[in-house]
C-alpha cells in the first residue's frame, strides 16, 4: 500500500452464539489489526445468559448487534451487513484471528482485480501447522468441501496453498466480499441457516461471472467448529443434517436445467445410501427375497446419523417450492456454464465419504446416470447478421458464416439472419431466418450473442429483459464512416439524420458489449477513442485489463486455411472477349461509393494503348443483398467504360454476384488483383476484404494507398501501392504487375506465408478464446460499485472550501458574480430538498 493512498472502509461482522469468550479474544485482535478503516460489528445471534453483558464489558469499542432470534451463520452474517458502511464486507468466525496483513493483502487483490468478488483467506488451525482452508471442492452432487483440511500443512503440496488462484468459493469463517455484490445477491441464503452457505454464495457469484479469488497472504487461524463443539454434540445428527440438505439446496439452484435432470435423482438415490452407510444399517431386513421368518411390527431402531439423511430430503423437498423461485432467478440470470465451472469443482467425482456401500452406489449412480459427462456439455453461441445467407454471400454473412463454422467444432452454434433471404449451403451448424419478434426465443436459448450491424435495434431484450446475456458485438466495418461518402446523393438534412440515426446504433453496441471485435490495428486504436469519449474506458474497465485486449480484440477478415482448388469454369470460359493468353486484372467485389473505379477504367485505357490483351472485370455488380441500396458509382463505371469504347474489349462487367464456393474458379483465371478508392476518412479505418481473396489465391496486389492493406501491401511487398487518383501511376503498377513475370513471381512466393496468418482459424483465435471463457465486461458485472468512495466535507473543511469558493468569484466577476454563483448554489439545494421531500 502505498503511503498516504486511500484505503476503502473494511467492514467485519463476527457472529457470536453462546461463545463469548472465543469471540473476545476475535475482537480484540481485530481492534488491534494493522488495517486503517476497519468498522467491526458484532451480531449476538440471540445467545441469552451474559454473552452480551460480557462482550460489551471486554471490548466496549465495538458496534454490537443483538439478534432477536437465532438465525444461524446465514442470518447473523445478513444481520451485520445491513448495519456495516463499508465498501468491503469481511466475515471472520469468532473463533479465528486474523494475521498481520490479512485485510490488506485482500483489499489489495479486490482493488488490482475489478472482476473479483470476493477473496477467500488462507486458513490454518490455531497453531499454525494444520490446514483449515487453502482451496474449495465441490462433488457433483452438491457437497462442498475444503480440500487438504485436516492435513500438516507441512504435507501439502506448496503449490496448493502458497499461490494465489480462482476457486469456487471461499470459506465462511474467512472471506471478504464487495458490499454492492453481496447485496446485489441478496447476502448468505438464510435458509441454509448454517453450512454450505458460503458455497451456494461463491457458487452463485461465479454463475453471474465474477471471480471468487483465493489470497494467501489473507491469512487467518481457526478453532475448527469450536463453536458447534459448545452447542452440539457429533453424535447428534443434527449437522449431519444440514450438510445433507444443504447440499442438495445448493444443487436444486444452481444447476442448469440440463444437468439437474440427471444429477438430482442420483443425488437423491446417494443421500440415502449415504444414509444407511453411515449408519451401518441392514438395508435388506424388509426385502422377502433374504428370506421369510415371522412377522415383525416392532419399531426398527435407526442411528441418528441415518435418520439425518432421510430428515434432510424430506425437508429438502420442504423446502422446494420456495426454492425454485431462487432457481429461477439464478438460471435468469447466469452468464456461466456448469462446463466453466467444472475445473473450479477440482475433482467432482470425487466420491466424498470411504464407506464400502457407499462407493459401490456411487459407481453404480454415476454409470448410470452418466454424471461423468454431465457438466461437459458444450455452451450455446447465437450468431445473428443482418446480411442474405446464400450461395451468393457477401461481406457481413461471409464473416457471420466462418465465425459459425470455426465456433462450431466447440459450442453449439445458431446462426440467424434478420434477412428474408435465406437459402444456405449445407453447414455444419444450425441456420436460420428471424424477424424482430421471433429474435426472443434464440436469444433466451443462447449462453453468447455475437451480433454485427444493426442487429441490436432488433433486439432491445438484450438491453432489457436479457441485459445480463454476454454479447459480442463485431465492429469491423465501421458503418458511419461509410455513410458520409454513401450518403452523398441524399439530401443534407435525411444526410445528417442518417448519420446521427447510424451512430446512435454503434453508441447502443459499444455501450452493450462485453466484448468488441474489429478488423485491424487501425480499426482498434479508432473503436478505444470511441469508447473513451463514450465513458466506457471507465477505471473499472481499464484497472481490469490496462492492454484491453480482453474488451477489444483484433479479428481480421479471414480466408481458407486450404489453397483454392479449382471447381468449375472460371471467369475465361464465362465472360466472351477474354482469351487463355490474355493478361487480366480483377475486380473482386462490389462497387461501392467510396472506391474510385473511375480511375482504373481511365488507366485501363492508357495501358491497352501499349498492352492490347489487358483485360479488367468486375466481379459482381449487383450485390446478393436486396436491400442494400444500388448506388450511381457503378453506373457511372459502367458509362466511362462504354464512352471510352472499353466494355466487352478491354473491360467486363459481371452483372450478377458469384457464388461464395465458386469465387476461386474466377480468382484462379486472373493475374493480378486490384483495389482503388478516394482519400478520405473511410478509407484510413476501412477492411478491404476482397485483398484477402488475392493473398488466398496468389495474385499480386495494386492498391491505392491510404489504408491498412496498402501498408500491408508495402511492407511485405505483395505487389504496388499508387496514390489515390494518379492514372498514370495506376497503370505503370498494372504493367508490373502483369507483365513482369519476376517480379509477380516474388509477389507470389511471399504471399503464401502472409495468407496463413490471415486463415480462418488463426483470424478468429481471440473470438475462439472469449468463447471458451466468457464473462461481462468488468463494469457490466452486477453488484459492480466503487470500493473508494470521497468522503462528504464537514466542519471546518467545509468552511474552508466555501472561503476559498468565495475569493475565487470575486476575483473571476466582482461583486455580481459572487451574487450569481451564491443563487446558483441555493437553488440548487432546495430543488435537492424538494426533490427528497
Amino acid at each position: 500500500m502505498a503511503q498516504g493512498e486511500t484505503q476503502p472502509v473494511v467492514s467485519v461482522v463476527v457472529v457470536n452464539y453462546r461463545g463469548a469468550a472465543d469471540t473476545v479474544t476475535c475482537l480484540r485482535a481485530l481492534a488491534e489489526h494493522d488495517y486503517p478503516n476497519l468498522e467491526v460489528i458484532c451480531v449476538d445471534n440471540a445467545s441469552g445468559g451474559g454473552d452480551v453483558a460480557e462482550i460489551k464489558a471486554a471490548v466496549p469499542g465495538v458496534k454490537l448487534v443483538e439478534s432477536p432470534v437465532n438465525s444461524g451463520f446465514a442470518g447473523g452474517c445478513n444481520l451485520g451487513a445491513k448495519h456495516a458502511t463499508g465498501t468491503v464486507l469481511a466475515f471472520l468466525n469468532n473463533d479465528a484471528r486474523p494475521a498481520p496483513g490479512w485485510v490488506g493483502a485482500a483489499v489489495a487483490e479486490l482493488r488490482a482485480q475489478p472482476t473479483v468478488a470476493a477473496v477467500a483467506s488462507k486458513v490454518l488451525d490455531w497453531e499454525g501447522t494444520g490446514t483449515d482452508f487453502v482451496d474449495a471442492g465441490l462433488t457433483w452432487f452438491g457437497m462442498g468441501y475444503k480440500r487438504h483440511a485436516g492435513s500438516p500443512l507441512s504435507d501439502v503440496p506448496a503449490a496448493e496453498h502458497e499461490i494465489a488462484k480462482d476457486v469456487l468459493f471461499a470459506t465462511g469463517s474467512a472471506m471478504f466480499v464487495r458490499a454492492g455484490v453481496f447485496a446485489e445477491l441478496g447476502g448468505f441464503d438464510e435458509r441454509f441457516f448454517m453450512f454450505y452457505e458460503d458455497v451456494d454464495l461463491g457458487w452463485r457469484l461465479n454463475l453471474r461471472g465474477w471471480r471468487v479469488r483465493y489470497v494467501p497472504e489473507s491469512l487467518t487461524y481457526h478453532k475448527h467448529h469450536a463453536t458447534m463443539s459448545t452447542v452440539d454434540a457429533p453424535d447428534s445428527g443434527r449437522e449431519t443434517f444440514l450438510l445433507e440438505r444443504n447440499a442438495l439446496a445448493a444443487l436444486y439452484k444452481n444447476l442448469s436445467d440440463e444437468t439437474l435432470t440427471r444429477a438430482l435423482p442420483a443425488a437423491l438415490a446417494l443421500a440415502v445410501r449415504r444414509a444407511t452407510a453411515r449408519g451401518d444399517l441392514d438395508a435388506t431386513q424388509l426385502d422377502l427375497a433374504y428370506g421369510v421368518g415371522p412377522a415383525e411390527t416392532g419399531p426398527v431402531e435407526v442411528p441418528r446419523t441415518t435418520l439425518a439423511g432421510v430428515l434432510a430430503i424430506d425437508q429438502f423437498v420442504e423446502l422446494m417450492p420456495s426454492l425454485a423461485e431462487s432457481r429461477a432467478a439464478e438460471q435468469a440470470a447466469r452468464v456461466r456454464t456448469d462446463a466453466d465451472l467444472l475445473p473450479l469443482m477440482r475433482k467432482a467425482l470425487e466420491p466424498a465419504y470411504p464407506l464400502p456401500r457407499y462407493l459401490a452406489a456411487h459407481d453404480i449412480l454415476v454409470e448410470t446416470f452418466g454424471i461423468d459427462a454431465l457438466f461437459g456439455q458444450r455452451r450455446k453461441v447465437l450468431v445473428i447478421t443482418g446480411d442474405a445467407i446464400t450461395e451468393r454471400m457477401a461481406g457481413p454473412a461471409i464473416r457471420a458464416w466462418n465465425m459459425s463454422a470455426t465456433l462450431s467444432t466447440e459450442h453449439d452454434v445458431h446462426l440467424v439472419t434478420v434477412n428474408p433471404l435465406v437459402d444456405p449451403p449445407p453447414a455444419p451448424f444450425r441456420v436460420s431466418a428471424a424477424t424482430r419478434r421471433d429474435l426472443e426465443t434464440p436469444i433466451a436459448w443462447a449462453d453468447i450473442v455475437v451480433l454485427q450491424g444493426h442487429v441490436l435495434e432488433l433486439a432491445p431484450s438484450l438491453k432489457k429483459q436479457y441485459a445480463h446475456k454476454i454479447v459480442v458485438a463485431d465492429l469491423y466495418d465501421p458503418m458511419h464512416l461509410e455513410l458520409l461518402e454513401q450518403g452523398k446523393g441524399v439530401p443534407d438534412d435525411k444526410r445528417a439524420l442518417d448519420l446521427i440515426g447510424v451512430t446512435k446504433v454503434l453508441d447502443a453496441q459499444l455501450e452493450r458489449g462485453d466484448f468488441f471485435l474489429c478488423a485491424s490495428e487501425r480499426q482498434r486504436h479508432f473503436w478505444l477513442g470511441h469508447l473513451a469519449a463514450m465513458g466506457r474506458l471507465s477505471p473499472r474497465l481499464y484497472d481490469a485489463d490496462p492492454t484491453t485486449q480482453s474488451l477489444l480484440s483484433i479479428v481480421p477478415f479471414g480466408l481458407s486455411p486450404s489453397a483454392p482448388v479449382r471447381t468449375g469454369p472460371g471467369l475465361r470460359s464465362t465472360l466472351d472477349g477474354i482469351g487463355e493468353t490474355d493478361h487480366v486484372v480483377l475486380w473482386a467485389g462490389g462497387v461501392y461509393s467510396w472506391f474510385d473505379p473511375l480511375t482504373l477504367v481511365r488507366a485501363i485505357e492508357q495501358l491497352r494503348q501499349r498492352r492490347g490483351d489487358v483485360r479488367l472485370v468486375f466481379l459482381g455488380m449487383k450485390h446478393p443483398n436486396p436491400e442494400v441500396t444500388e448506388m450511381d458509382i457503378g453506373a457511372r463505371t459502367m458509362l466511362l467504360s462504354d464512352t471510352l469504347g472499353l466494355t466487352g474489349k478491354h473491360v467486363f462487367f459481371n452483372q450478377h454476384w458469384v457464388p461464395y464456393e465458386e469465387r476461386q474458379n474466377w480468382l484462379l483465371d486472373a493475374n493480378c488483383g486490384v483495389t482503388t478508392h478516394y482519400e478520405h476518412v473511410e478509407t484510413t479505418f476501412a477492411f478491404r476484404t476482397r485483398v484477402l481473396d488475392y493473398l488466398w489465391a496468389g495474385l499480386p496486389i495494386v492498391t491505392t494507398d491510404g489504408d491498412s492493406f496498402a501498408d500491408l501491401v508495402r511492407d511485405e511487398r505483395l505487389g504496388v501501392v499508387v496514390p489515390a487518383e494518379d492514372v498514370d501511376a495506376l497503370a505503370a503498377a498494372l504493367e508490373k504487375a502483369l507483365y513482369d513475370e519476376e517480379f509477380a513471381a516474388g509477389c507470389v512466393e511471399r504471399m503464401a506465408a502472409v495468407a496463413q496468418r490471415y486463415a480462418w482459424p488463426e483470424a478468429l483465435k481471440p473470438l475462439v478464446e472469449f468463447c471458451r471463457n466468457p464473462r461481462p465486461a468488468a463494469d457490466r458485472l452486477p453488484g459492480s460499485d466503487d470500493l473508494v468512495v470521497t468522503a462528504p466535507v464537514r466542519g471546518k473543511e467545509m468552511l474552508r472550501r466555501d472561503v476559498d469558493l468565495i475569493r475565487e468569484y470575486l476575483a473571476d466577476g466582482g461583486p455580481k458574480e459572487l451574487v450569481r454563483r451564491v443563487g446558483g448554489r441555493v437553488l440548487k439545494v432546495a430543488k435537492q430538498r424538494l426533490g427528497r421531500g
